[in-house]
């Protein structure tokens, strides 16, 4: 039985909608290293895994984000595991009625305050060149960008939300439902199915996207890799 793209989404994503971004062109592919550090395989088989041994060089790691237990190429080690869950819309998620007229499309010319306000939030890998993953919203107040979310991986027929984050001064008030519920609505209107993944062990964001009506498929194994 063939595997649902969403079981590897990295692979799924970088042979599909972010062919663009990809390095690498046999069963392995990783992100151009300025946009994200994941990595993926198009399988488990050796060649795979050397493929993916290639395109790691000194000093590197990349993180894998799939459901089958990943492998780890000879000579390189696994600096960290976690375990993720995968949740996704069954059901189109619809804008918030009155969406906050504060919320703004972000872009290249925003691209250091996103960097920021995730270094201090800690959302997932996000890098100076993040932002040409998909389209990402915000909210700022005087000036600061203080909520920011966005779209990730684009494997086919799926988009994913990432980037969620909310400035530590502001929480509370309820912006990452609405950027995420704004994100996940823009997906469906381009007929696609929104996606996400968050840590296990984060149930306040569980409890935030099923609230708006994301469902669990399954959980992911998450492994940084890197080579010495």
């Amino acid at each position: 039985m063939a595997e649902h793209p969403l079981d590897r989404p990295v692979w799924a994503s970088l042979t599909g909608g972010h062919a663009r971004l990809a390095v690498g062109t046999g069963p392995a592919r990783r992100y151009d290293p300025e946009v994200n550090v994941f990595a993926g395989t198009r399988d488990e088989s050796p060649e795979s895994l050397e493929a993916l041994g290639a395109l790691v060089g000194p000093g590197e790691q990349v993180v894998l984000l799939q459901v089958p237990r990943p492998s780890v190429p000879h000579g390189l080690v696994v600096r960290r595991e976690a375990l993720g869950v995968q949740l996704v819309a069954l059901d189109p998620v619809v804008p918030e009625p009155g969406d906050d007229e504060r919320v703004v499309d972000l872009g290249p010319d925003d691209a250091a305050d996103m960097v920021a306000l995730a270094a201090l939030t800690e959302p997932g890998p996000f890098l100076a060149g993040t932002h040409r993953m998909g389209r990402f919203v915000g909210i700022r107040e005087r000036g600061c960008l203080v909520a920011m979310a966005g779209e990730r991986m684009r494997p086919p027929g799926f988009v994913e939300v990432s980037g969620v984050c909310t400035h530590p001064d502001v929480q509370g008030r309820g912006y990452a439902r609405r950027l995420s519920r704004l994100v996940a609505a823009r997906a469906a209107a381009e007929g696609s199915t929104a996606f996400l993944h968050a840590w296990a062990t984060n149930v306040a964001a569980l409890a935030l996207y099923e609230s708006l009506g994301f469902v669990r498929r399954t959980e992911v194994e998450v492994a940084v890799i890197g080579r010495d």
